[in-house]
């Protein structure tokens, strides 16, 4: 879904999930290089139109927002990611992560051992 835009389009959908609803000047301010208000405001009509930004009005002029849902935005990145860099495989893109232990605290290896007790519970139902 994302990864079907261009990627100034998509920088510039990555900044409104990152920092969220945001003007024409503060998605500029975030632009990793300079473009004039026009010109993003010509790329987040095309994506309003393409269905990826909301345009809402607001005292500080008109804010932008990602559509999808920063959840569904991310399921369908790590879709993606599986599929590409691990032939589709859950588990090996889990292996992949678990190798990097030493990167992960003891709460974040309890909170993924708890994901995977509550995902066989779930299959269990």
């Amino acid at each position: 879904m994302l990864s079907s835009l261009p990627p100034r389009e998509r920088e510039i959908v990555d900044i409104l999930y990152e920092r969220g609803a945001s003007t024409v000047a503060e998605i500029g301010e975030a632009l990793s290089d300079a473009l004039s208000g026009s010109a993003i405001r010509a790329m987040l009509k095309r994506l309003e139109a393409k269905g990826f930004v909301d345009r809402t009005a607001s005292e500080r002029g008109f804010l932008y927002a990602p559509r999808v849902s920063d959840k569904a935005a991310r399921k369908s990145a790590l879709s993606q990611v599986v599929r590409v860099f691990f032939n589709g495989s859950a588990t090996s893109a889990a292996a992949a992560l678990l190798g990097m232990q030493d990167e992960m605290s003891a709460s974040e290896l309890d909170e993924l051992q708890k994901l995977i007790a509550d995902a066989r519970e779930g299959r269990a139902k």
